[in-house]
């Protein structure tokens, strides 16, 4: 059984993020797996938007395997198109304040991405719905990520492409390829 995965949270023609694994990591799509030039093949994993699509779809995958999340986020000051490769992933939650552990992910090997020499290097915060307004800067927000990470992985990478700078019809233009 392969144990590499490459997790999107959408794939669609239309909106969707399987279109990111082929611009920004090194490889090409075959028969439906992404093929690394290092020669390791990665299932590609859609799990749908949001914690409880996460939970269902990744249960069953085996705690010690190599997975990568790619997807779009928002942030409030990045630039749009702006590459992140995330860090480090907390829950958003700007009203209170309550212990959780902290959920360190591990780089994305530099001979994996396009262009390494273009990427930030960041927090992602998690969210259930669409954030925005916030005022934390130099960070990304998704509604996935903590959520996977939170899940036990030992071998969790991920790269965010912001999409929108807290606006949710950006992300949708942005996610669809309009000009």
């Amino acid at each position: 059984m392969n144990n590499h995965f490459i997790v999107i949270a959408e794939a669609g023609d239309f909106i969707g993020e399987q279109k990111l694994i082929a611009q920004h990591l090194q490889g090409e799509m075959l028969d439906g797996q992404w093929h690394m030039t290092d020669g390791t093949v990665w299932d590609i994993i859609v799990t749908g938007v949001g914690a409880i699509n996460v939970l269902h779809t990744l249960r069953e995958l085996p705690r010690d395997a190599q997975i990568i999340n790619i997807g779009y986020a928002g942030s409030a000051n990045y630039a749009i198109g702006s590459i992140v490769s995330v860090t480090e992933v907390r829950l958003n939650h700007p009203c209170v304040t309550y212990p959780e552990p902290e959920l360190h992910l591990s780089p994305i090997a530099d001979n994996y991405l396009r262009k390494p020499q273009d990427c930030l290097h960041s927090v992602c915060y998690s969210n259930t719905d669409f954030v925005l307004q916030s005022d934390y800067q130099d960070c990304v927000f998704d509604m996935e990520l903590a959520y996977i990470a939170a899940m036990g992985f030992t071998h969790l990478s991920s790269l965010k492409v912001v999409s929108d700078n807290l606006s949710l019809h950006a992300y949708r233009e942005v996610a669809a390829g309009v000009e």
